[in-house]
């Protein structure tokens, strides 16, 4: 599974550790930035990796930054992302097997490794419960939402 990673300086520091633990499960890492802790716009490093993730160059995105709020914003604002902010491993399997995520953001400032590296590992290997009637009804509402207000990338 190819990963787009990406952060700001406010999650640099743990993106460079959630980035050494997906290695180290054989993840394909692809780090979009930033590549310090020197101040930055958190959009010129998110958006790309979004856009990666919906031109399918990535399969899922792994966005850290100060809260994740401002990672969710950008990526949500694209058509076939479906970002969520988790903040412990409990969020994290809801939002893989009720909503079908695709971006997980977390927030640098407000989570240490210990509990981001099992955040990831849970969103990572959760599925997501298609075949369960309510949750499949859930996502394809939202997926008819998308479909109405946002533009596909194909058609910009």
């Amino acid at each position: 599974m190819k990963i787009a990673i990406a952060s700001d300086h406010a999650g640099f520091s743990l993106k460079k550790e959630v980035k050494v633990f997906l290695e180290a499960e054989g993840y394909e890492v692809q780090d979009y930035g930033t590549h310090s802790e020197e101040s930055c716009d958190l959009s010129d490093f998110i958006y790309p990796a979004a856009l990666a993730v919906a031109e399918g160059k990535a399969d899922r995105g792994i966005f850290i930054d100060g809260v994740g709020y401002g990672s969710a914003l950008i990526a949500n604002k694209i058509y076939g992302l479906y970002a969520a902010v988790c903040q412990d491993p409990f969020c994290a399997k809801l939002a893989r097997s009720h909503s079908n995520t695709n971006i997980l953001c977390i927030g640098g400032k407000i989570i240490g490794s210990g509990i981001a590296l099992e955040i990831v590992k849970t969103w990572l290997t959760t599925e997501y419960l298609v075949n369960t009637p309510k949750y499949k009804l859930r996502v394809d509402k939202i997926n008819e939402i998308s479909e109405k207000h946002l533009k596909k990338l194909s058609d910009i």
